[in-house]
């Protein structure tokens, strides 16, 4: 797909968005905006995995700033700030102390929070359902639009929170039916919540579906087509 593509609601193709996508290397939001025409970049603090040179290492707080016209911040540290992770702030897990938990929790609060006052007219922060003691310290916070893969043509379960302003939520695609509970089939669209225990086990529950990826390039991208047209 090459150029901008644009909804019935939009007569001729705007220019494109100055992008910033935060917290991802496998690079699959940035290609999906990238296939629309944007001028789009990703950064985290660990390289990318598909090497690509549109990626930059380092602290995404340092590149706020720059006058990107959207931020989509995919997978920023969220152990501490979700409702699954709430009891290790009253009881550690092996080998660490209450101390580090609710200093870790400050810090994924204080990225998160940095990330959603950004100076940018549009921005997703991508993050489970939070716990009130990460809401408490998030500046500005609002509630999330819950989605799950399964909207957009991915057969699977993942319930994902897209907190967003200045964006309009997501409308499903390709909705699927979900199989019962009990069955195989059931059990595979959980794979997520079932892998197992390892070192590459964050980074393959915290990429982003491709079908999720491809609602928000083109969704948001007619969002700006129409913005664009309503200006001229």
């Amino acid at each position: 797909m090459t150029g901008i593509v644009v909804d019935r609601f939009a007569g001729h193709n705007p220019a494109p968005m100055r992008i910033l996508i935060g917290c991802e290397t496998s690079g699959v939001v940035r290609r999906a905006f990238a296939a629309y025409g944007h001028d789009v970049w990703s950064v985290d603090l660990l390289p990318a995995e598909d090497r690509s040179n549109r990626h930059i290492i380092g602290d995404i707080r340092d590149y706020l700033g720059e006058g990107w016209d959207l931020l989509a911040v995919m997978h920023p540290p969220c152990t501490r700030l979700c409702n699954s992770g709430v009891r290790w702030l009253r009881k550690a897990p092996p080998g660490r102390t209450l101390e580090e938990m609710w200093a870790d929790l400050e810090e994924g609060a204080a990225l998160f929070s940095d990330c959603w006052n950004a100076p940018i007219e549009r921005i997703c922060v991508e993050n489970p359902v939070m716990h009130r003691y990460a809401r408490e310290r998030i500046r500005n916070w609002a509630k999330p639009q819950t989605v799950q893969p399964w909207w957009f043509g991915e057969s699977a379960f993942k319930a994902t929170g897209l907190y967003l302003r200045g964006l309009p939520p997501l409308v499903p695609t390709r909705k699927l039916v979900p199989p019962k509970k009990g069955t195989d089939e059931h059990k595979s669209w959980s794979k997520v919540h079932r892998a197992s225990p390892g070192p590459e086990r964050w980074k393959d529950r915290s990429r982003t579906y491709d079908g999720v990826a491809e609602a928000m390039a083109a969704q948001w991208t007619a969002a700006w087509a129409r913005e664009r047209e309503a200006a001229e």
